[in-house]
This record gives C-alpha cells, structure tokens and sequence, in this order.
C-alpha cells in the first residue's frame, strides 16, 4: 500500500503494569508474550511492514529488561527514553521526549492491546486518514462489540462523521481507545514534564474539533490484566496469529 507513513513512533513501555500482577513481578508488561510472541512485538512487527524506521520507547518499571530488549530490535533506529526516576504517565512521557521527536507527524502507542489478523494495514490507514491542517490528532478507534478484554464502558462518540467527544455522563459508548494514534507532536511543545496523562491534551482539542477518530477494521484484544491475557491466548489459539 503506498501511503506515506510517519518515519517516528514512540512506545509508550514505563507502565508499572499493576493490574497484571503477579505476572509483572518479574517481566514488564510489554514482554509479556501471547501465544509465545510479546505483546510488545504485536504492534512492533506490523509497524516495521508498514515501513516505520525510528522508534521512541520509554522505560521506567523493569527499565533494564526493556533496554536490553530495545537493543535487540533490527528493523528500527532505537531511541531509549529514560524515566527511572519518576513516572510521567503517557502525556508527560512526551512532554519528556519531546526533544527526541522531530516536527513531522509521529505514531504513538501503548503496549497493552494489540488487533487481529496481525497486519500493518491500519497504520496505514490511520497515516492516510490524517489531515493535519483539519486536526491535531487522530486516535484509531475500537469497536467495543468487536473486542476481546475490554470490560469498560467504552471511551468516545463520533460527531460530524469523524470528530470525538468523550463519553461523559452516558452509561456507555460505542469507541474504545484502541492505544494506536497519529499526532503532531508540537502539542507538547510548551507542556512541562510532569506527570500528566495525555487525556489532558485531548479535552483541550475535543471543543475546538481537532481530534478526530479512525475506525479500527479488525478484531481488537485488550490485554489488561492475566485473565485477559488468558483469553487472548484462547482466542488467538482458535483463529490463528
């Protein structure tokens, strides 16, 4: 598919991953495999086909076992973005790495939830739904009928065809996060590096209409917690991947 494709991500690795204990006592959330492949390397490989060449992760929990697995990668330019000494959650985390960035529009990614068949295609999608002259940030969005894992509520609406408003006081919505997303990353040009989620930026773009929302075409696992992680193993045992 010849869609032109951000050259940056960042990975988002620090997480303390605390709702998967005891699994991560020992190994950090991202390492954790299923079906014997990290979750980590559902969302590296395809982001590699779809021709990504430099990666941002940050380390925090478990830091060294990150790094050294950081080093191993051979499809991409590595960059470590050090947190060991204090936990910035995932707006202050590129508050902090800003600098590392580059001015171009980056992908950005959380390591919990990854979609199936494995594919690069909604990179690529995501890439080529992206206007930013229109928005400052399109997150690829989840079906929460079409999900394995998520036991929430659901996160978004969609309004005039693709822009997002949060859930607010409505007992459920149809979108959850899917942990992908496509952004400028001089939003965090002027934000301090403390901890701050990166939700903070997105009810400041929602009322102005810049953030918008992509529809992911497959099947999603959220990754949460261990019974999740069991499930996933189930389900991927059953259809393959």
């Amino acid at each position: 598919m010849s869609v032109p494709v951000p050259h940056t991500a960042m990975v988002l690795a620090a997480g303390l991953g605390t709702r998967m204990r005891p699994l991560t006592d020992t190994t950090p959330k991202p390492l954790l495999k299923v079906r014997g492949k990290a979750l980590i390397d559902r969302l590296l490989d395809p982001l590699a086909a779809a021709g990504v060449k430099r990666v941002v992760i940050n380390v925090h929990y478990l830091a060294d076992q990150i790094e050294a697995y950081a080093a191993a990668l051979k499809h991409f330019e590595v960059i470590v973005s050090d947190e060991r000494g204090e936990v910035l959650e995932t707006g202050g985390a590129i508050a902090k790495a800003r600098h590392l960035l580059g001015d171009d529009p980056i992908f950005v990614m959380n390591t919990d939830a990854f979609w199936a068949p494995e594919s690069p295609d909604p990179y690529f999608e995501l890439a080529s739904a992206f206007d930013p002259q229109a928005e400052d940030e399109r997150l690829l969005i989840a079906d929460t009928g079409r999900a394995l894992g998520f036991d929430g509520p659901g996160d978004f609406f969609l309004q005039d065809g693709d822009r997002l408003v949060r859930r607010g006081a409505a007992p459920a919505s149809p979108w959850a996060y899917a942990g992908v997303r496509i952004m400028k990353p001089q939003l965090y040009d002027t934000r301090a590096v403390e901890r701050f989620s990166a939700v903070k930026v997105w009810d400041e773009l929602i009322p102005q209409k810049r953030l918008a929302g992509h529809a992911l075409d497959r099947f999603w696992l959220h990754v949460g917690d261990p019974k999740a992680l069991t499930d996933a193993e189930m389900w991927i045992a059953c259809h393959g991947g």
